[in-house]
């Protein structure tokens, strides 16, 4: 294939899902004040690929038969734009829209359309590095809460503070084991449809750091490190994972190295690391202040080469009905200055978080890179948890025990700045509501009977459930990998429709037919399909008109009025950010909101259930992460009625 030609469609989420999960997240960029694409934040993703048993090997893109990503025709996307804008418009301000756009596409627009045809000409991927600066460099919020996910794992029983040990052992020498496979160049290379999906992004998470900086961050890579940063009541540990002749330390060596940590320390040290939850800014103002200090540049330097960092908790008390919103919440941001904010390096592309209460996973910066490695390190270790000769191999002699990472006293200005970081991760954490659910009413399975793809069909559902809480459609987003190319991000997935709007407002039409509204179901739903084999063919929206107000910005052009149309605004204000992480595994994805209005919403549907973890702002009276769960299950019901009358019933899960 030519690689100027369009991919070939393919039906993502129907037939490849068991193969091929999708394992989305949105990082959210705050383009009003950098001036780039909407007065919204725009979101990028996390995607994630399944090992096939029959793939190829190759982690080298050069090696790879990869599309270069296309400048899209003008005409194309502004005509799919018009149509995705108009559920949240008015009629007067469609026609607004209208004659901004008509106007932008003969003569701005078509402008600003041959500059970016001429650099995609000349660059592989003329997306990606502008995308990396956009989304994350330049981005001044927190990681924390509003960029990094939390991404659980199975919910464990440690009997023993030994069983603990070895559970965080077996973690990191299985982290360490996959570091290896992607060394090796053996990480599967997927394909969607005829089209190699790129795996250069595996090499770009181990011993990664996103350093702070003034206005925008950079990221350092230190892939070829031999040591993980351990961190225990604020106090951080160099712990090297391989020995002096280059092999992987043992999970037994390991587990007794973390337990020696652990009874190193029995006072909590200055939480140094609560730097790292503020905002870019202020974290950049107090580096430079921390590292003023040799002996703390030279342990900052230690936490940021590690090839990742494991956070030993202290452990939080929680409800049983409380335990996957503890959790969740714990991943996130630590639960604040009280718990365990402090016990983190927030700029760490991995971190993995453990409690002695039995709740770990990961905590995720993705400015690097999406989140396949990330999915397919999980999928990894699930698989050989169960084999205790996959731990038992390895060194077990002849390495370096741990070392502690000192810090000066702060300074009064730094002092002054742990306090505001503590102040400011205390109020996130007070703010952020998150409720997950476990709907037991169906799963996969009875969607896939039904012929409707289970992706879509959640995607309506939330649709669905967000009418019903606000009576109004709410722009909503899923994000697509676009790895068919050579260093592919994401692209949009706009879920908010006019076949979503009609399905919402039959549904609470008293007067509408039951065959009217699985009419108008099964159109929403294939209409989300079509929507999402588009952006995953890099035929979207949002990344191409990104695209072109970057042309204008890079040669001193004013910002056409069409990205002040009010289509352009409601339409990028995504009021419900949706990511879905396919594990067979009761485990979630979790993340903030992505609007002040808004929610976060992730989910993993299984084949007879599904986890939802719902998010919003406490501070505004509009949301509640409780009345949207509670809205997304009576509408998961709703819908699931329907169809059984109509015929087919599911086996709810007991």
């Amino acid at each position: 294939m030519n690689k100027y030609q369009r991919a070939p469609a393919v039906e993502v989420f129907e037939e490849t899902m068991d193969k091929m999960p999708i394992l989305t997240r949105r990082v959210l960029s705050n383009l009003t004040k950098n001036g780039l694409y909407a007065p919204s934040k725009i979101s990028a993703a996390l995607c994630s690929a399944q090992v096939p048993q029959n793939a190829n090997y190759s982690t080298e893109a050069k090696r790879q038969n990869l599309l270069k990503f296309p400048a899209l025709k003008l005409e194309e996307t502004i005509s799919k734009f018009l149509k995705t804008a108009e559920p949240v418009l008015t009629k007067e301000e469609l026609e607004e829209t209208k004659r901004l756009a008509a106007e932008f596409q003969a003569k701005d627009g078509a402008e600003l359309q041959k500059i970016l045809e001429k650099v995609a000409e000349s660059q592989e991927n003329w997306l990606a590095p502008r995308w990396l600066k956009a989304a994350y460099l330049t981005y001044r919020d927190p990681v924390t809460v509003f960029s990094s996910p939390g991404m659980t794992f199975p919910l464990q029983h440690f009997k023993t503070s030994a069983d603990y040990y070895m559970y965080t052992a077996k973690l990191i020498q299985g982290l360490v084991k996959y570091k290896k496979v992607v060394d090796d160049g053996k990480v599967p290379v997927v394909k969607m449809g005829k089209n190699e999906l790129d795996n250069s992004q595996f090499s770009a998470v181990y011993g990664t750091c996103r350093i702070p900086r003034p206005e925008e961050d950079a990221l350092e890579y230190n892939p070829n490190s031999k040591h993980i940063a351990v961190v225990y009541k604020n106090h951080f540990f160099k712990l090297p994972v391989y020995n002096k002749t280059g092999q992987i330390i043992n999970a037994k060596v390991l587990a007794e190295q973390l337990q020696q940590i652990a009874n190193s320390e029995n006072k909590s040290g200055v939480p140094i690391g609560l730097l790292t939850t503020d905002s870019r800014d202020n974290w950049a103002s107090a580096y430079a202040e921390l590292m003023k200090s040799s002996t703390n540049a030279r342990s900052v330097k230690v936490i940021q080469e590690s090839l990742f960092t494991v956070s030993l908790d202290e452990v939080v008390p929680f409800a049983q009905e409380e335990v996957y919103n503890v959790l969740g919440l714990q991943l996130i941001h630590g639960g604040g200055t009280n718990k365990n904010s402090g016990n983190r390096w927030m700029d760490k592309t991995i971190q993995v978080v453990v409690n002695p209460n039995g709740m770990s996973g990961f905590c995720y910066e993705h400015s690097p890179a999406e989140g396949q490695p990330i999915a397919m390190m999980a999928d990894y270790i699930n698989k050989i948890f169960p084999n205790p000769q996959e731990f038992e191999d390895g060194a077990n002699d002849n390495y370096e025990p741990f070392s502690k990472l000192p810090f000066d006293q702060p300074s009064p200005v730094l002092e002054q700045k742990l306090q505001e970081a503590g102040k400011n991760v205390d109020k996130l954490a007070e703010d952020l509501e998150l409720r997950v659910l476990q709907y037991k009413g169906f799963g996969k399975d009875f969607l896939k009977k039904q012929k409707l793809s289970p992706d879509s069909f959640v995607q309506m559902a939330l649709q669905y459930a967000f009418y019903r809480l606000h009576k109004c459609a709410g722009a909503q987003y899923e994000t697509a990998h676009l790895r068919i190319y050579y260093g592919g991000r994401t692209e949009t997935i706009r879920s908010c429709s006019n076949e979503s709007l009609a399905f919402a407002k039959a549904m609470m039409d008293p007067k509408c037919t039951d065959e009217t509204r699985v009419e108008l179901l099964k159109k929403a739903v294939n209409g989300h399909r079509e929507y999402t084999t588009m952006a995953l063919q890099g035929r979207g929206v949002d990344r191409h008109l990104l695209g072109l107000k970057l042309m204008a910005l890079e040669n001193n052009k004013p910002i056409p009025k069409f990205y002040q149309a009010p289509g352009v605004v409601k339409s990028a204000h995504f009021r419900v950010s949706t990511s879905q992480v396919a594990s067979p595994n009761a485990a979630f994805m979790c993340y903030g909101p992505l609007t002040h209005d808004g929610y976060g919403c992730c989910y993993n549907p299984r084949d007879s259930d599904i986890f939802l973890a719902c998010s919003a702002w406490k501070s505004n009276e509009e949301t509640s992460a409780k009345l949207f769960a509670k809205s997304i299950d009576e509408a998961l019901t709703s819908m699931r009625d329907l169809l059984e009358r109509a015929g087919e019933k599911p086996k709810a899960k007991l």
